[in-house]
């Protein structure tokens, strides 16, 4: 039975070197946002849904969808932003599901599920066990205001619009604190994986 993780954090706690670290060992990872671009590529069934509910305007020339258009009518709209939810979801989560499939049909012993709102969706069902990738407050604000040039203000906005990431670590298996330097971050990864006992 191949085990199935979930890798989740908060907006620019450091979730994605993480991943990075888990690739760079061989594991498999099934990545939401990536499935997220996957399923509005031109062309797909995801795409055509969403032109049909938001109107023609939100695909380019070239077919693909206009994010900024279509994230400037759902940004302060809960209605439009439910809808388009409503679509993209379900689409994400059955690309992510074969994905997942995939990966055991070939053998795979573990499978990280790497999904930044695993809370805020609702999707635990989908993993064994959770990891949580963790920093403080005050550095989560840092790397966010220096990774995306925003002001502090702008930054919080966002930071706000998911769970606290220490909610999240409450209910997590297993907790990374990446506050400090990536030794220590790569140090408590390898100790989860050793006392887990996952193999790629």
């Amino acid at each position: 039975m191949a085990a199935i993780i979930g890798l989740t954090g908060g907006i620019a706690s450091g979730k994605s070197t993480v991943s990075r670290l888990l690739k760079e060992r061989g594991y498999v990872i099934v990545d939401a946002d990536v499935a997220a671009r996957a399923v509005v590529e031109p062309g797909s069934q995801t795409l055509s849904q969403i032109a049909e509910a938001f109107g023609g305007s939100v695909i380019l020339p070239d077919g693909s969808l206009d994010r900024s258009r279509l994230g400037d009518m759902i940004f302060n709209n809960e209605e439009q932003r439910k809808k388009l939810n409503s679509i993209v979801h379900p689409a994400v989560r059955q690309f992510m599901m074969a994905e997942k499939e995939a990966a055991i049909e070939a053998g795979k012993e573990t499978i990280i599920m790497d999904i930044p709102l695993l809370y805020e969706s609702g999707l635990t069902w989908m993993v064994d066990k959770v990891i949580v990738v963790y920093t403080d407050e005050a550095t989560q604000l840092d790397r966010l205001m220096a990774r995306n040039d925003l002001s502090e203000q702008a930054a919080k906005v966002r930071i706000a619009s998911q769970m606290p990431l220490a909610e999240k670590a409450e209910k997590a298996d297993a907790v990374i604190n990446n506050n400090g330097t990536i030794e220590q971050t790569k140090k408590q990864l390898l100790k989860i994986i050793e006392d887990w006992q996952l193999t790629p």
